[in-house]
């Protein structure tokens, strides 16, 4: 069945791959970017031209609630609902976590946390009144896995957004609300998240760091390092399948969680223990009924 899909941070990465995976498959496409007339008007104009395909670029800024509310009421204005929402825009950032001012970190959580907040605050009345949806949450396997460092903000930030998508989970299964989390591990190629990453601004206690003493080139070192695990058969077009995957499983068979990690930094394991744990929890409190929507 055709699914209403409005996926967030959509001109680039996983994000692309999964609009343009998701139209292919038969759904409505809102895929969402910034300035989508001005520099993104290239790559809107390139997905809106698949053969086939209907996928709809529309104007949205995660760090904006008018602009995600004026999205969302857009869509449904046009397709009189949202089945289902992706989140998935995210910013990363590179460097000695010191060397980052405070203002950095909380732009940071801003992009790929509050942006959520944001978007499920404009989407989830709609999604309430018609007692049924998908939320899927694109995270990281840097939340339970192995994790190199000089990536702190970004890491920091996907752990967050990780234990957010957990507990809506919990508030919105009443609802009949479904949540899948896919963890995407480590990929060096197929996306822009190194290409695009942000900087420390305080240059002093970067050359404190990179320029002399113990951690000097330590940078180079760790993205060297990074690249080596990654196989090189590793395909990011494998993010988007198990999306895919998920939205077209019947309502009340979905997964909660899914890992996609050709470098296998132990994340599988480590989330399947801690999801255990949780769930033992509210079963234990008598809570076990939010471990599934109501369909």
């Amino acid at each position: 069945m055709s699914k209403v899909i409005l996926i967030t941070g959509a001109s680039s990465g996983f994000g692309r791959l999964t609009a343009e995976s998701l139209a292919r498959a038969g759904h409505t496409v809102y895929a969402s970017m910034r300035d989508v007339a001005g520099r993104n008007a290239g790559n809107a104009a390139a997905m809106a031209a698949i053969p086939g395909s209907d996928i709809r670029p529309i104007e949205l800024d995660v760090q904006s609630d008018s602009s995600a509310e004026a999205a969302v009421a857009k869509i449904v204005a046009e397709s009189g609902r949202i089945d289902v929402l992706v989140h998935n825009a995210g910013h990363m950032m590179f460097g000695p976590a010191e060397s980052f001012t405070p203002e950095q970190f909380a732009q940071q959580y801003d992009v790929n946390v509050l942006g959520t907040q944001r978007v499920n605050r404009a989407a989830l009345p709609h999604m309430r009144t018609a007692r049924q949806g998908l939320l899927v949450w694109v995270s990281s396997s840097s939340v339970a896995g192995g994790t190199p460092p000089y990536l702190a903000p970004y890491f920091a930030a996907k752990a967050a957004m990780d234990a957010l998508a957990v507990q809506y989970a919990r508030e919105l299964a009443r609802w009949g609300i479904e949540t899948s989390i896919v963890v995407p591990g480590a990929f060096t190629k197929g996306t822009n998240h190194f290409a695009n990453a942000g900087h420390p601004a305080d240059a002093a206690r970067l050359a404190q760091y990179e320029a002399d003493g113990p951690y000097k080139g330590f940078g180079d070192q760790v993205q060297k390092a990074f690249a080596e695990i990654v196989p090189d058969d590793a395909d990011v077009q494998g993010v988007a399948d198990r999306i895919v995957d998920i939205v077209g499983a019947p309502a009340g068979q979905r997964p909660f969680r899914v890992t996609y990690d050709p470098t296998q930094d132990g994340a599988d394991v480590s989330f399947a223990v801690v999801d255990r744990i949780r769930a033992e929890m509210l079963h234990r409190v008598g809570l076990g009924d939010l471990l599934k929507a109501a369909v």
